[in-house]
């Protein structure tokens, strides 16, 4: 029995070809596609569980086709491989909603840890029960939905962004600690992980800035603390 279905978009076809095997020898079902617009026709067309893009490819490059595959289902794990290691890619992958990102070249191996533990905590958020709202100042944070309403005006929040705020919410004028919020949503306390939450901290501070009561602190060498 196939453990879950991969997309796999990877315009270097010998590479590829050689990760869509041993994908496929641990029992993933894996399809390879090798440029950005194969991937969307193809995630338009069946059903997957995880998407693993390359962020080079002619046609669409992948964070395009990450944002393309995020407005059909918000919430599909993405992995993005990449020769590029500057912090303003990895930015723009998690801004593009990635769930991580590896940069090239990798183990065969990592890559399965990683798709094992993005999966984990896809599975972990189906069955979780959520708080349907929290009152935040002035703002009603929708979590089904995942939107922020301030009067007649409503931000639609990214997965991630969601998933955090809700850490917040829970954890409101406290300190939600730094490696159990990255645990939480990321899974792995990594580099490029802990940027991508520094990313998205801002992006809720600006949502939130508004109403000027709501604060979200750094406590340095501790986290977060949401006040308001």
């Amino acid at each position: 029995m196939k453990k879950a279905s991969i997309l796999l978009a990877e315009d270097d076809h010998n590479l590829g070809s050689l990760l869509m095997n041993y994908l496929n020898l641990k029992d993933y079902d894996t399809l390879l596609v090798t440029d950005g617009a194969q991937g969307l026709k193809n995630f338009k067309k069946d059903k997957f569980s995880l998407c693993i893009l390359d962020v080079m490819m002619p046609e669409m490059d992948g964070f395009t086709l990450a944002r393309e595959i995020k407005a059909i289902d918000p919430n599909i794990p993405v992995i993005f491989l990449t020769a590029k290691n500057l912090k303003e890619d990895v930015f723009e992958g998690f801004k593009s909603g990635a769930d991580d990102y590896m940069t090239k070249p990798f183990s065969m191996e990592e890559l399965v840890y990683r798709i094992e533990a993005v999966l984990r905590r896809s599975v972990k958020k189906e069955i979780e029960p959520k708080q349907p709202s929290f009152q935040i100042g002035e703002f009603t944070f929708d979590t089904l939905k995942q939107l922020l309403i301030r009067g007649d005006q409503t931000i639609k929040l990214t997965t991630k962004e969601s998933e955090l705020l809700e850490l917040l919410c829970r954890h409101k004028n406290e300190i939600l600690e730094r490696n159990y919020a990255l645990k939480s949503i990321w899974i792995d306390d990594n580099y490029f992980n802990a940027r991508s939450m520094d990313v998205y901290i801002t992006k809720l501070r600006k949502y939130l800035k508004k109403d000027i009561t709501i604060e979200i602190l750094n406590i340095h060498g501790k986290g977060y603390k949401l006040l308001c």
